[in-house]
């Protein structure tokens, strides 16, 4: 799965004619943008990763068998309870609750698993190299999925970048405070163009 959305947004980024294209990617999303950019680091301008942990970054040995764990663990959960517990897990607002169990209602449990294993599948702790793109870094100051909430700092600090942390937000960041993630977008974004303006000039 992993492989093929790599073929796939490789495919996108053809037919668009985009080139050193800014790549945006929450949760799994995240994964793929850091992915792609490690491989193709001369088609990519920059990523902004949203609630989404680092590929590269070192984990404890607690961590290491949390990502180990995590899958078998999940699949025990009876699939109607699925739902409502990833919501609660992903979401801090009632209203993105609400649609986040929804979303998730609405995915068999078995995709759900594979797109968890995909997700778990980009991350290769013991390769910690540095972005040869623009990078950001955006999260829900309340995530409490998977180790975002501590990798990010630590991702943050090994580039020497700023971590946009939005307040009262989850790991569904864009629906908890949409006009909070929307501002940190463009104002990075932004940031982005002035520097290129700059070094024209």
């Amino acid at each position: 799965m992993a492989r093929d959305a790599l073929d796939d947004l490789d495919a996108l980024l053809v037919e668009c004619r985009a080139e050193r294209a800014v790549l945006v990617g929450h949760s799994l999303g995240g994964n793929l943008v850091q992915a792609f950019a490690r491989e193709h680091p001369d088609r990519v301008r920059g990523i902004i990763v949203i609630d989404s942990t680092w590929n590269v970054g070192p984990l404890s040995m607690v961590e290491r068998a949390a990502l180990r764990l995590a899958a078998p663990a999940l699949s025990l959960v009876p699939a109607r309870q699925l739902p409502s517990l990833m919501a609660r897990a992903s979401a801090v607002t009632p209203e993105a609750v609400a649609w986040a169990e929804a979303l998730f209602a609405r995915m068999p449990k078995s995709r759900f698993l594979d797109v968890w294993k995909a997700t778990v599948s980009f991350v290769d702790p013991d390769v910690q190299t540095r972005a040869d793109v623009l990078l950001a870094l955006i999260r829900g100051a309340d995530d409490r999925t998977g180790n975002i909430a501590s990798a990010m700092p630590r991702w943050a600090a090994f580039e020497g970048v700023a971590e946009h942390v939005i307040p009262g937000a989850g790991h569904i960041v864009t629906w908890d405070a949409p006009e909070q993630s929307t501002r940190a977008l463009l104002d990075i974004l932004e940031e982005w163009t002035s520097a290129d303006t700059d070094r024209r000039s």
